[in-house]
């Protein structure tokens, strides 16, 4: 399959191109970005995760697609859509998530890009129900999700297991969107 590209009025979401890896290294090492993970990722297992990001777009149709205004290119961050990659009480589960550069930040690109892949979820892969997650403290990250529409039951707050026991990112809350086909008993 074909990575889809989406559009938005000032956005593009698109597949990766060569000269995006070495943005997303750098993204991916300036701590200011990395300040709500565990820590800021090498160049090796960044690398890495990029072309490990490209096939997945590529082969399933959507993904981690790189993020760039229409009106000036160039890699501004990365919007996922993609299969929660761990066991939870709430997955299986489609997540929707964002990472850009401090450049891009308060612009309302996270909201825009993350609308524009809420709406594939919803209208072409057909889900009823997307989550997003992020450590509690992120206030940013959490401020998006509600702009987005996005709802929060603190009963479905957790401990997120890729994160060590102790460490003060370990909580996380969950936030969940539902598209127009969810039922009532599917809806939370």
């Amino acid at each position: 399959m074909t990575a889809i590209t989406l559009q938005t009025e000032r956005l593009m979401l698109r597949p990766w191109r060569d000269e995006d890896i070495e943005a997303w290294v750098d993204l991916c090492a300036d701590e200011r970005v990395m300040e709500f993970f565990p820590s800021t990722v090498d160049r090796a297992e960044s690398t890495s995760t990029a072309l490990r990001l490209r096939e997945r777009l590529e082969r399933n149709g959507y993904g981690w697609w790189v993020l760039e205004r229409r009106s000036e290119p160039g890699f501004i961050g990365a919007i996922a859509l993609q299969e929660v990659p761990f066991e939870a009480a709430f997955t299986p589960a489609l997540e929707i998530g964002w990472r850009l550069s401090v450049a891009a930040w308060g612009r309302g690109y996270a909201t825009e890009g993350a609308r524009a892949a809420l709406n594939f979820a919803f209208e072409q892969l057909e889900r009823d129900e997307v989550v997003a997650m992020t450590s509690t403290p992120n206030v940013r990250s959490r401020r998006v999700m509600e702009r987005l529409g996005m709802r929060r039951d603190p009963r479905d707050d957790f401990e997120n297991p890729r994160i060590e026991m102790g460490h003060r990112l370990r909580p996380h809350v969950l936030y969940r969107a539902s598209g127009p086909g969810a039922t009532a008993a599917s809806a939370h």
